[in-house]
């Protein structure tokens, strides 16, 4: 049996963010439409097989009893005192605030993640994630965020960090492979999640700010549909109008 971490390149201790994290970076180097060695093909099967493990629970489990546990248990041995999250923790800037966050979210703590990032987004009307990590950072642990909130049904905070990283694919072009995912969530969010979860008026911010993501002339046409109707609730029939007449255009 070989070292599911080893492959993947991640510590025993990882979080499942972490793996879902270090897969795709593998994977996109790995991937038989995208590599350039022949030799990539088993090595991605591996890659494949071990995070199907790894990112099952119980499966990771059974993983860690039948072989890692046995041989490696050095990597679960602490030998540093300082706690890092308690430093941050005490900490009020707005940078630390945002690395507390990714650092909950990659250490099992994904519900204080989530109360931290609404807490912070709240409070702070200009809070960003992005302005202190990497592009490719937050492009990795905002999307694993985004799927925090939405489980948690926090559809617009997770609509608008969406929003971020799709923008920065569309001029970064980091996901490659995995852009259809970051973009099937959003349109989930769109079309069936924020309706009646949120109010009208944040609902019409969300779908207008859609219409420039290149989602595609369909999904356009059921953002407009949809914001006709909102239109129509509050009262806006002559913009209800104007929506219903583009998204026929498009359609």
């Amino acid at each position: 049996m070989e070292d599911c971490y080893k492959i993947l390149g991640v510590s025993p201790k990882s979080s499942a963010a972490e793996i879902r994290r270090a897969y795709r970076i593998k994977a996109k180097q790995l991937h038989p439409d995208t590599a350039k060695k022949n030799s990539s093909v088993e090595a991605f099967r591996k890659l494949v097989k071990a995070y199907e493990i790894l990112s099952d629970v119980k499966q990771r489990s059974l993983f860690d009893e039948a072989y890692f546990y046995k041989y490696h248990s050095k990597y679960y041995r602490s030998t540093n005192s300082f706690d890092y999250r308690d430093w941050l923790i005490a900490r009020n800037d707005e940078e630390s605030r945002a690395k507390l966050i990714f650092f909950d979210l990659l250490h099992q703590r994904e519900d204080d993640a989530v109360a931290e990032f609404i807490r912070m987004s709240k409070n702070h009307s200009h809070f960003s994630l992005s302005k202190w990590f990497t592009r490719e950072d937050f492009m990795d642990y905002g999307f694993i965020l985004c799927e925090e909130l939405v489980l948690r049904e926090e559809y617009y905070d997770a609509f608008v960090l969406l929003e971020q990283i799709i923008r920065m694919e569309h001029g970064f072009n980091y996901f490659r492979l995995f852009f259809p995912e970051v973009m099937d969530l959003a349109r989930t969010v769109l079309k069936f999640r924020i309706e009646n979860k949120i109010s009208d008026e944040l609902c019409l911010d969300a779908w207008e700010r859609a219409l420039e993501l290149n989602f595609g002339s369909k999904d356009d046409s059921f953002f407009l549909q949809k914001m006709a109707l909102a239109y129509r609730r509050l009262g806006d029939e002559k913009t209800a109008r104007i929506c219903e007449e583009e998204s026929v255009r498009i359609k």
